[in-house]
């Protein structure tokens, strides 16, 4: 059989489609793999621990019947109909988990890629953590613009949709901006919701519009750190290209490491204020036992604050 050159042409370009496609879908079942045996015999159980429901949440009324408990007697209602009412619960066992992700320049154009895989597993840890407890999770990615929307939702599929999104989405912008993605969660998020801000934190424009949000929901923040630059013993002067600006400039590493300590105590006490839990989990670090430490201590500070 004799093929035309656009015949082959087609062919070949559906066998690399093919191929990309496979080792996307191979990427994805490793990190599914990866994390799905921790979340099952560790974080589940822990997450389970320390986001509970709120228990009960109000449905609707009906006309009251008798032997039904007239401390849910709805007055209002009586009153403006002029017959008896009584308010319906229902138990509240599903939660809202929103995951505000930073895919700007800094977080996700590094060379080695490491800051990319440590934030999309401790992602993926998140959400089959939430999702095994029949929550419903929820993504935004966000740079100097909102880049990506997942709405909240339920089951394997989704689950497997977020985290393809973490390794693989391309973002359109390079700077960091808070405002407009905590902007939109808190437009999304109309109910009391749990959401993870993962981020370097390389901004200033987030303290007071988290603050107010930490009033309503809880808000959690897991900074991504370079553990070399961390490393006070390091010393002279190297070319550094901020990764956002594209600006260069030659900098002396030991002032950069006080400059990074800084901005980690700044780092810890704004989140202090702002009624915010902190995790400071290193790029490349061991990502479930970080998240198991930082549920603990949740859970430590939860039972010392209720006395139990």
């Amino acid at each position: 059989m004799i093929y035309s050159i656009r015949s082959l042409r087609r062919c070949l370009l559906l066998s690399c489609i093919n191929t990309v496609l496979s080792e996307l879908d191979s990427q994805l079942n490793l990190l599914e793999l990866k994390c799905r045996r921790p979340v099952e015999h560790l974080l589940a159980g822990e997450y389970r621990s320390v986001f509970k429901g709120s228990g009960v949440e109000f449905e609707d009324v009906r006309p009251y019947q008798a032997g039904d408990d007239v401390r849910s007697m709805d007055w209002k209602v009586t009153a403006r109909t002029g017959e008896p009412y009584i308010k319906r619960y229902i138990e509240e066992r599903e939660q809202f988990i929103y995951l505000l992700v930073d895919v700007s320049a800094s977080m996700v154009h590094d060379a080695d890629g490491r800051k990319r895989q440590t934030l999309s597993e401790v992602c993926a840890l998140l959400t089959l953590a939430a999702i095994k407890n029949h929550d419903r999770v929820g993504l935004i990615l966000f740079s100097d613009r909102i880049e990506q929307v997942v709405a909240p939702n339920k089951g394997r599929s989704h689950a497997l949709r977020i985290m393809d999104e973490l390794m693989h989405f391309t973002p359109q912008g390079r700077g960091t901006d808070f405002t407009e993605m905590l902007g939109q969660f808190g437009h999304m998020a109309r109910k009391h919701s749990i959401a993870f801000v993962v981020s370097d934190f390389m901004a200033d424009d987030y303290p007071r519009e988290l603050q107010a949000l930490a009033f309503r929901h809880d808000m959690n923040a897991i900074n991504l750190s370079e553990a070399h630059v961390l490393n006070s013993k390091l010393s002279g002067l190297v070319r550094m290209q901020d990764s956002e600006t594209d600006e260069q400039r030659i900098v002396d590493i030991s002032s950069e490491c006080a400059v990074t300590t800084s901005h980690g105590q700044r780092l810890k006490q704004t989140m202090l204020e702002s009624g915010v839990n902190l995790l400071d989990l290193e790029i490349g670090g061991d990502c479930v036992a970080a998240l198991a430490g930082f549920f603990n201590e949740r859970q430590r500070r939860q039972i010392a604050e209720t006395g139990g």
